[in-house]
């Protein structure tokens, strides 16, 4: 709550739709499903985990009146830059939230399964929370990275800078150190529910599913 009360106080904010919007307004979890669970009863531990998460977090945003605003949020975000380029930002991948999105190793067709016709210059995107940049197909594709729950040996939150005017533009990627034991302690003092299962991914422990 308290990020999305800074992040809405900033003056020309944009924000897009991501899986994680999903997880929260459709009632379905990420992996394991029931169907999962009953194949392999050992995961049922971690789907616990995952029931008390969200279900924390569902509460917390009802509570606060967040949920029709995050309802509300635009799969993509077009805009145009000052030198005429044409930005696209979206979660995941073109007209997608979820599935398999921009990391490293993908080969050239694979690329092009992800964006083929799109029509912008520079695709921006998230998902995968492993900050890179490529050119493909002559569009500049860029993947932001993560602000709390990186998969990198980095564990710094990333981010980028876009700077633009009429003869260019230019992005850098970003890090930032914060003091990740504040948000462990902050966890333990709360009682998350779900602290276990959240923790390990402030103390780097969070690895990349294409690397299972």
């Amino acid at each position: 709550v308290g990020v999305l009360e800074r992040l809405t106080a900033l003056p020309n904010v944009r924000c897009t739709y991501g899986n994680t919007e999903r997880y929260v307004l459709d009632g379905r979890r990420p992996w394991p499903q029931v169907e999962d669970v009953l194949a392999e009863p050992s995961l049922m531990p971690r789907l616990l985990q995952i029931a008390r998460n969200f279900g924390w977090t569902e509460g917390a945003l009802a509570a606060a009146g967040w949920l029709d605003w995050l309802a509300e949020l635009p799969l993509e975000l077009a805009l145009t830059l000052p030198d005429g380029a044409k930005l696209l930002g979206v979660h995941a991948s073109p007209g997608h939230f979820d599935g398999h999105g921009l990391r490293p190793g993908l080969k050239p067709e694979q690329l092009d399964a992800l964006f083929d016709g799109c029509p912008a210059d520079l695709v921006c995107v998230g998902h995968t929370h492993w900050a890179m940049q490529l050119v493909h197909n002559d569009i500049h594709l860029v993947n932001l990275g993560s602000v709390s729950n990186p998969v990198e040996e980095d564990w710094r939150a990333s981010y980028v800078l876009l700077e633009a005017d009429e003869a260019g533009h230019k992005l850098t990627h970003r890090r930032a150190a914060y003091d990740r034991s504040a948000v462990i302690e902050m966890l333990e003092k709360v009682r998350h529910p779900a602290r276990d299962h959240i923790i390990p991914f402030f103390q780097g422990w969070q690895k990349p599913s294409w690397h299972d």
